[in-house]
């Protein structure tokens, strides 16, 4: 659910951005949330995203999280800006196996050219699984 509070800008970024990157739909990350500097999403734990030892992939987890925090970012962002990753530092606290998988991302503090995010992984039972930090960059059209 996309926020109410967000313009209808805001909101129509949020769908593209959803809508153009194939590998969140190849995961089958999902859009649970968005409000300004906070987003939640989440994907259903599923036989593909497993490693050889029956867990959820770590980077699968990774690509929740990172999405997750990319959408957490757009509201804050004016028309003219994106943003890119410039590092993501994840905590394994335990394994996923089955259920669903939710990543909660907020925006820490979102400077004129920095963006520092934090994230949480949850299991079904709310169990965290995974912490992450990260660092974005402000990129403005030229």
């Amino acid at each position: 659910m996309i926020a109410a509070e967000l313009t209808e800008a805001q909101r129509n970024r949020i769908l593209r951005a959803l809508d153009s990157v194939p590998f969140a739909k190849l995961v089958g990350i999902e859009l649970e949330t968005v409000t300004p500097g906070v987003a939640v999403m989440s994907f259903e734990i599923r036989e593909e995203l497993m490693q050889n030892n029956r867990v959820v992939h770590g980077g699968a987890i990774a690509s929740l999280i990172d999405s997750a925090m990319a959408i957490a970012i757009i509201p804050l962002l004016a028309e003219n800006e994106s943003t890119t990753t410039v590092d993501l530092t994840i905590n394994y606290l335990r394994p996923l196996r089955i259920g669903r998988a939710t990543a909660t991302a907020r925006v820490l503090r979102a400077g004129r050219r920095v963006i520092a995010l934090s994230a949480e992984v949850t299991d079904d039972a709310n169990d965290l699984a995974a912490t992450a930090l990260s660092t974005y960059l402000r990129l403005s059209a030229k």
